[in-house]
């Protein structure tokens, strides 16, 4: 029960961080709001969750896919793994946001790569790294 509604709070915490990303990209307090927020409590959540049920989430079977699909069966592992995405392509999302607006790129054009970061986080970073790459002719600065 308890596990249920930590999942159901987590998920909609990210949501609100991914609408502020999309809806409020140059309000001055989204990145602090998102990053000090909705990614630290995340990530707060996720330490707890994992620290708590070590044994659980490590398992002992190694890094054999077998052994991770085994470990993934049971549902307070699967807490922990989902919480872990939800932070880190929070995460990419407010670099996404951030990095955007350093190099001039249009929000109208990273909210497809928001989306995409949301659904299918290294599918997203990818979309948005080409597009990046298009504007700036670089990956990086």
């Amino acid at each position: 029960m308890i596990n249920d509604a930590l999942f159901q709070a987590a998920n909609i915490f990210a949501m609100l961080g991914w609408l502020m990303l999309a809806v409020f990209p140059g309000w001055r307090y989204t990145r602090r709001v998102v990053l000090m927020g909705n990614i630290f409590l995340l990530a707060v959540t996720y330490a707890i969750l994992f620290f708590s049920n070590f044994a659980i989430v490590m398992g002992g079977g190694g890094m054999a896919l077998s052994s991770l699909s085994a470990a993934f069966q049971n549902p307070i592992v699967m807490l922990v793994g989902w919480v872990h995405y939800l932070a880190f392509d929070l995460f990419v999302g407010v670099w996404e946001v951030q990095d955007s607006r350093t190099c001039g790129i249009s929000h109208w054009l990273v909210i497809p790569c928001l989306f995409a970061t949301f659904m299918a986080g290294p599918v997203g970073l990818l979309l948005y790294m080409v597009l990046r790459m298009i504007y700036t002719k670089q990956l990086v600065s």
